[in-house]
């Protein structure tokens, strides 16, 4: 961190307008409370995050919001510009939460407080409607401030964060939609804590199927069998050499084929994930599973017409990471030293990864109070003392518009970068 990025940070911070900013923060916490309570009973299920959506879309209404549209992907959107209009076509920095939960429909969504402490229990309460009442707390404190950013900031309740939804949300915005080449910088707003994500932590994950002809047990013996001949290759997969640095895992999480006892199955399958923080490995190991699980089926595919191998992608999170001389974590170094707090620098898989693996400068960050079960039916989150978390992270976007064309000028050097490689 340079000492004209904390000057810069510490010189904001004295403007009217941000103090406004921090008092609306000051005194409107039990809004927050219930804009958490009012999003936790709406049901966000992986690919049904409809409803939330619109909930979002009437609050950015409310709050005065311009260019307020949910996207073809199902991204709630709202922009936060300039007056005098001058950043149409100019970079803009991305704020966003993800609405989805990893709980499928018909989970009961009632938020439950008790009188014991401010706790809160519900499924996806902390992970992410903590992060998401930050993106509403963001929005209103600029408003109430009556803030004029430099730089147009793009506010996104997205979809497709978590499992299956594969990223899908940020893979709109980044790689189709009208803001693709337009995203200087993106902050990702992730659940209780004030921890950083910097570096990706990428997965490939896969449905793999050994189809066969099928048969009676006794009068069909011999018949080759989808589910010996899958566990046969999952074993070999298992004792596959993969690297402790940095850390690269397999993991086995289903299976299934069959029908009975006393019949040869006509296909097995499993679902298999790899998870490493460099994107090279996850090819490599990818390549090598592919390739024990051709040579499962390969004697039998010429004596049997029925039996072949399908191997079908089913998620992809690609690795990458910050730079260490990134102006934007520079500027975050800059605000923690501001606030006297400790930077917390971590791996996570994250909405992060996909600006990450494409060299736009992004970061996903913690929003305050604490919170613990996260995926589970015990969820909980205490927003207790989170204002300077939110604090925090009002100044860091502030300080990211001031810089958006640094940014997107290092991000187009990261892309030129990895073109060459």
């Amino acid at each position: 961190m340079t000492d004209s990025s904390y000057l810069r940070i510490n010189r904001l911070a004295t403007l009217t307008a941000v103090h406004r900013a921090f008092h609306w923060l000051h005194l409107h916490q039990p809004q927050l409370r219930r804009w958490l309570l009012e999003m936790v009973r709406i049901p966000a299920p992986p690919f049904g995050e409809h409803a939330r959506a619109a909930w979002f879309i009437e609050r950015f209404q409310t709050l005065g919001l311009t260019n307020v549209h949910l996207d073809p992907e199902g991204n709630a959107l709202a922009e936060f510009a300039p007056e005098d209009g001058s950043a149409e076509n100019s970079p803009i920095i991305l704020i966003s939460a993800h609405l989805d939960t990893v709980f499928p429909a018909g989970t009961l969504c009632d938020p439950l407080e008790t009188d014991d402490d401010s706790r809160i229990h519900g499924p996806g309460v902390c992970d992410n409607a903590a992060g998401l009442s930050a993106l509403l707390a963001m929005a209103a404190a600029l408003r109430y401030a009556k803030v004029n950013p430099p730089s147009t900031i793009l506010f996104a309740a997205n979809v497709g964060e978590e499992g299956e939804g594969d990223l899908r949300g940020m893979r709109h915005l980044f790689l189709e939609g009208p803001y693709k080449n337009r995203i200087a910088a993106a902050l990702a707003l992730e659940g209780s804590g004030t921890a950083v994500v910097t570096r990706a932590l990428g997965s490939l994950r896969f449905r793999c199927t050994i189809h066969g002809p099928g048969g009676h047990s006794w009068s069909d013996a011999g018949t080759p069998n989808p589910i010996l001949l899958l566990s046969r290759a999952l074993t070999a997969i298992s004792e596959l050499p993969l690297p402790s640095s940095p850390l690269t895992t397999l993991n086995v999480g289903h299976i299934a084929g069959g029908t009975s006892v006393n019949s040869i199955p006509a296909s097995a399958s499993a679902l298999l994930e790899l998870r490493s923080s460099d994107a090279h490995i996850l090819r490599n190991a990818s390549l090598q599973i592919r390739r024990i699980l051709t040579a499962s089926v390969a004697p039998f595919e010429s004596l049997y017409p029925a039996v072949s191998l399908e191997i079908k992608p089913v998620g992809e999170r690609p690795a990458g990471h910050l730079p260490d001389d990134s102006a934007l974590l520079a500027a975050l170094r800059g605000v923690d030293r501001h606030f006297s707090l400790r930077t917390e620098l971590r791996l996570g898989s994250t909405d992060a990864n996909l600006p990450f693996s494409l060299g736009i400068p992004a970061l996903a960050i913690g929003t305050g109070g604490t919170g613990g079960n996260i995926h589970t039916l015990e969820e909980w989150y205490d927003p207790a003392g989170r204002e300077m978390a939110l604090r925090r992270l009002l100044l860091l976007l502030l300080a990211v518009t001031q810089i958006a064309p640094q940014l997107a000028d290092e991000a187009s050097k990261q892309e030129s970068r990895a073109a060459a490689d």
